[in-house]
């Protein structure tokens, strides 16, 4: 299989319409824990009210309402809606520091979000071999093997409410090459497979989808 053709727009429309809609403040709130957790440490609800000149009910009152979020014993956020600070499958460094994402498609579209590239290193479940790209904002800089392509399921709000890691980042991985992408797909219901580059355009939809009032690129 040399190419994979997806019909981008109906695949953006069921992935937005199991996602969360923030509001305007949700969205701030949203980002600014991507970006505080990106450095590499857990996020105290204290530090993310004062870097938001929020008062910390109007934090609490937020971050005790949304699924996705992560928590240590001190209620510090340890991990957030596809990036964690403990070891995962999917490594992501940050300007040296490692964290991780719950999926292979986390790393394409938070690197747009904390305005940062990301080093990432995956492995293909078929083959075992490891797949290296650079994400930044903007697209994929490196991908190694170039022919390297993702797993992706039709997403269902409801599951993703019960469970996202289980519901739907359990079947989102990276492959070094189609051939092994659609071997593991051909096991898995209701997945295929999706070349990086357009797997890198849905998490631009994504993004946009989510936050329009920070992210007004197409």
């Amino acid at each position: 299989m040399s190419s994979i053709r997806i019909n981008l727009d109906e695949l953006a429309a069921a992935y937005n319409s199991a996602l969360p809609k923030f509001d305007p403040e949700e969205q701030r709130i949203s980002i600014q824990v991507y970006r505080l957790l990106a450095k590499g440490r857990p996020v105290s609800r204290e530090s993310l009210a004062e870097s938001l000149n929020y008062h910390i009910n109007k934090v609490n009152a937020i971050l005790d309402n949304w699924f996705g979020v992560y928590f240590d014993d001190d209620k510090n956020i340890i991990g957030y809606w596809g990036l964690a600070l403990q070891e995962m499958p999917h490594r992501f460094e940050v300007e040296g520091k490692t964290l991780y994402t719950w999926c292979a498609w986390d790393s394409l579209f938070i690197p747009e979000l904390i305005r940062k590239a990301a080093h990432v290193v995956s492995t293909d479940p078929i083959s075992k071999d490891k797949i290296r790209l650079t994400v930044t904002p903007d697209g994929i800089a490196e991908l190694n093997p170039p022919g390297a392509v993702m797993s992706h399921v039709k997403p269902e709000a409801t599951i993703i409410d019960e469970n996202v890691i289980q519901g739907f980042c359990h079947y989102i991985f990276f492959f070094t090459s189609a051939e092994t992408g659609s071997k593991w797909t051909s096991q898995h219901k209701n997945t295929s497979v999706i070349s990086i580059e357009d797997a890198f355009l849905l998490a631009k939809r994504k993004n946009k989808f989510q936050y329009p009032k920070f992210i007004t690129t197409a």
